[in-house]
């Protein structure tokens, strides 16, 4: 058998230690062979040079298990095999020993690889490693058995109906635990089946595995560093690496044993049948760890923490994770002999003679009958695996002896807290069978979207599709044309131009010799186009997607539409300025989504400010970018950030903050501005930026929209094309959207493409959030929204699918929305057309057909009218001015 066992090479630079190896050696699963060269470099190197040696007293702590002494060992020899220390031919043959001792001499150490015996260092990676290997093992499990449970408990599982939602507002944990838990229990009679409410038992599973997959993850990829990272000279830097990494493992491996602990419990209480509920009760009670014994390792950890005492620290979460296992496997033996507990006795006293098997025809074919009926009740995935733990883990179940509930009870728990332990054969057998049905189960998990991506149902795209036309209407009164541009754009056309946002710009792979990225905005590409045509006047509008590789957030998205509205050319002074602003008062005032604000500033009030607060010219922008962030974070922070990153003085930071929390009603603080004395009147930049100003509000005060601008001298726009007026809509209802619109204008971007300067003004409407508005507003009214327009359903009573044809096309041709349905049954015609609120119906059985008539149905007062079939299309269209219901 030995020779059978994999073998792992250590000591080679070529040669790479997982946590999987370390512990495989660890428990004598493998065994190691030192890398052929190794033991011959050492001894080359020790020779070449006279070296200082002396005596180490190596000491493994007594606490430990043979498992993490084996496990920290090897690590030592490996970091002294790769460091050339003479120390490792002696370290070789302690690891080669059946039992290891708490103490050992190693003789002839040279004084400088001292350092590198500390047995501390080596213990923190080699325990890291078991740790790793074990979680990422029971991981697994530890779902499989959790929905064993769920069976057992006839839970409701409408908990594990999770989706990624793409924005980061949910856990891609959670959601594959979701996944994989639907995976088992696919097509499951007893899930759901219960009107209990939900037990937080069940209810938490997702976020307790949820975050235990997150834990080991963040364990594994710290772990892979650590094993082959080479000699160190103290063990801190591991410690500081490894403490958050174990302590948040600790954290979800209590979790996670507390809540198994509370399912094994429900499963005990749930088991029905005298003496075998009885027996399972007794058993958990006596030998199924408790909760506090968790609590107190986890206590136990902490305070080793709290004492740098790193090797404690690690032994006490080992201790943790052997606690779980058992609880784990305790959990899984009462969702085992719940389901099949019974019928386990009955087959031990069956093959025991205490009870005869009824040997006719029919109660042979009866109990098939009952196994196969059995085996439709349980999930796909929970069948499968039930059916691998009875053939291959509870062979010794029906052994003579196992006449009774106890003793086959007793022999359950044991084979499970056998196969369920890592070190156990057996237990890869049942991984396997796990990852098994995970993986080919043909329910599998459904593909998931990319992050900060999402799709649209019919209903959204309802409110999708009516946002849109109004927009386009509002665009099109205004004398716009429509423009489209590619999605994407030569790197160079876009770089320079965002500022600081330019590293949210998604680059593509190298196609063909040319560096691409994807559009970031509407109005880059807007420019290049009127650059590379040579225009010098253009009224454009763009609906598309623009993309930005940003971290997803509630409301914010890495794919999502923009509605740009812009005005390129020479006008009278402010007039595009006035237009956009006005277009985008009447866009949100037509899309009804309630009340907002438009805060406007200037570029070149903000230049002047800047100026006259000390701030040299090369970093307005910069400094702008800071000020933009004001209304996300207070002043405290921004003054930080431009006094600490960004090298303004203290006072300077301090005259910016008594400028930008100046803000109100546009003429009056205009008024106010430009009084005498006013500081912005000792600056040109900033004086000729009050009297654009003024010229602007007398235009919105006489167009009536004035109402809903707000003068902010805080609003800085970071983007780095901005030369004139900037404005921003901030929704201010209950939704938190944030800006829901933007723009400015940007005289000197077209320019930037080699053409020729053409000043252009713009506005972007940030529909995602818009949308967001509008079906949140949905769910307040409580009203369904109509996916479809469709005005008629023509109903055929029968099967006669080329009458439906005939009608159907009638309609189509006079431009009547209408649907065909073919069914012998007028229920199913009727719950259609109320399924799809459809207003009308058209219903022919044989006696219309017969007749030459047809019924039309007001289907919202439900009344029928009969028409001669020949003006069918004429009475429709008299009659379709009756609104949907």
């Amino acid at each position: 058998m030995a020779a059978e066992r994999r073998v792992v090479t250590v000591g080679g630079k070529g040669y790479s230690l997982t946590s999987s190896s370390v512990f495989e050696v660890a428990n004598g699963l493998a065994r190691f062979n030192i890398e052929s060269s190794a033991l011959s470099r050492i001894s080359s190197s020790s020779n070449s040079k006279s070296v200082t040696t002396t005596k180490f007293a190596l000491s493994v702590p007594n606490y430990l298990s043979a498992e993490e002494a084996r496990a920290s060992l090897l690590l030592l020899l490996n970091k002294l095999l790769l460091s050339l220390s003479p120390a490792a031919f002696q370290l070789q043959d302690i690891l080669k020993e059946t039992s290891l001792s708490p103490n050992y001499t190693i003789d002839n150490v040279p004084i400088d690889d001292v350092a590198l015996l500390d047995y501390s260092m080596a213990a923190i990676d080699g325990i890291s490693a078991i740790l790793d290997h074990q979680s990422s093992a029971l991981s697994a499990v530890a779902d499989a058995v959790a929905a064993l449970s769920c069976e057992a408990l006839r839970a409701d599982t409408s908990c594990f109906n999770l989706i990624d939602s793409g924005d980061g507002s949910s856990s891609k944990d959670d959601v594959a635990v979701a996944s994989d838990l639907k995976v088992f229990l696919n097509g499951s009679k007893l899930v759901n089946s219960s009107k209990n409410p939900v037990d937080p038992a069940v209810a938490k599973i997702t976020s307790a595995h949820g975050s235990f997959r997150e834990s080991v993850r963040w364990l594994h990829s710290r772990s892979r560093v650590q094993l082959n990272s080479g000699s160190r000279a103290c063990p801190s830097g591991t410690a500081d690496a490894m403490s958050p990494v174990l302590l948040s493992l600790a954290g979800a491996l209590w979790n996670l044993g507390d809540l198994s602990f509370q399912r094994a419990k429900l499963v005990g209480n749930s088991i029905s049948g005298g003496e075998l509920s009885c027996c399972m009760e007794k058993m958990l009670d006596a030998n199924c760890p408790r909760v506090d014994s968790l609590e107190k390792l986890y206590m136990s950890v902490q305070v080793a923490l709290s004492k740098k005492d790193y090797v404690l620290f690690l032994h006490e979460i080992y201790g943790l994770s052997d606690l779980l296992r058992k609880i784990v496997s305790w959990e899984a033996t009462a969702a085992f002999i719940s389901l099949e507990g019974s019928d386990l006795v009955k087959k031990s006293q069956v093959n025991n003679g205490a009870e005869r098997v009824p040997s006719s025809e029919n109660n042979t074919k009866t109990d098939k009958k009952g196994e196969k009926k059995r085996k439709i009740v349980l999930g796909k995935g929970t069948t499968a695996l039930m059916q691998f733990i009875k053939s291959r883990l509870l062979s010794e179940a029906s052994e003579p002896g196992s006449v009774n509930a106890s003793v086959v009870l007793e022999k359950c728990s044991q084979n499970f807290l056998s196969i369920l332990d890592p070190r156990d054969l057996g237990f890869d057998c049942l991984l396997k069978k796990v990852k098994e049905i995970i993986e080919s189960n043909e329910s599998r998990r459904l593909p998931k979207l990319p992050k900060g991506t999402r799709d649209f149902a019919k209903e959204q795209m309802a409110i999708r599709e009516r946002a849109f036309s109004i927009i386009v209407e509002v665009f099109k009164r205004h004398g716009a044309r429509a423009l489209d541009t590619p999605a994407f754009e030569l790197r160079e056309t876009l770089m320079g131009k965002y500022g600081e946002d330019s590293k949210l710009i998604y680059d593509l792979a190298d196609q063909g010799g040319e560096l691409c990225s994807l559009r970031y905005d509407l109005t880059v590409p807007f420019a290049r186009y009127v650059a590379m045509n040579g225009l010098t006047s253009f009224k454009r509008y763009q609906i598309a997607k623009v993309y930005r590789r940003d971290n997803p957030s509630k409301g914010r998205y890495r794919e999502f539409y923009q509605c740009d509205f812009d005005i390129a050319g020479q006008f009278e002074k402010m007039g595009p300025d006035f237009e956009v602003i006005k277009i985008l008062t009447e866009l949100l005032n037509e899309l009804d989504i309630g009340d907002y604000e438009v805060k406007l500033n200037h570029r070149k009030l903000l230049d002047g400010m800047l100026a006259l607060c000390g701030v040299p010219q090369e970093k307005f922008r910069t400094i702008c970018s800071s000020i933009d962030k004001l209304d996300k974070q207070t002043f405290e922070q921004i003054k930080k950030e431009m006094v600490e990153e960004k090298g303004l003085t203290e006072e300077m930071a301090d005259k910016i903050g008594t400028f930008v929390g100046q803000r109100g009603a546009p003429v009056e603080l205009l008024s106010k501005l430009k009084q005498e004395g006013s500081k912005f009147l000792e600056n040109s930049e900033s004086e000729l930026a009050l009297n654009e100003l003024e010229v602007l509000f007398k235009s919105l005060e006489k167009s009536k929209c004035i109402d809903k601008v707000v003068f902010d001298l805080s609003l800085a726009r970071g983007l780095d094309y901005y030369t004139g007026v900037i404005f921003e809509a901030v929704f201010k209802g209950a939704a938190q959207v944030g800006s829901i619109a933007a723009g400015g204008r940007y005289d000197n971007l077209i320019g930037m493409f080699g053409a020729k300067q053409v000043p252009a003004v713009g506005i972007s409407l940030g529909i995602e959030r818009v949308f967001a508005i509008m079906e949140q507003l949905q769910r307040d009214k409580d009203q369904d929204i109509r996916a479809a327009e469709t005005e008629v359903l023509v109903c055929i009573i029968g099967d006669d699918l080329s009458l439906a044809a005939e009608l159907v096309s009638e309609l189509w041709e006079a431009k009547v929305k209408a649907e065909f349905n073919v069914h012998k049954r007028v229920m199913k015609h009727i719950d259609r057309a109320l399924e799809l609120r459809i207003p009308w119906m058209v219903i022919i059985g044989e006696r219309e057909l017969n007749e030459g008539v047809v019924k039309l149905k007001d289907v919202a007062a439900s009344k029928e009218y009969e028409v001669p079939r020949s003006r069918l299309v004429e009475e429709l269209k008299g009659r379709l001015n009756v609104l949907p219901f």
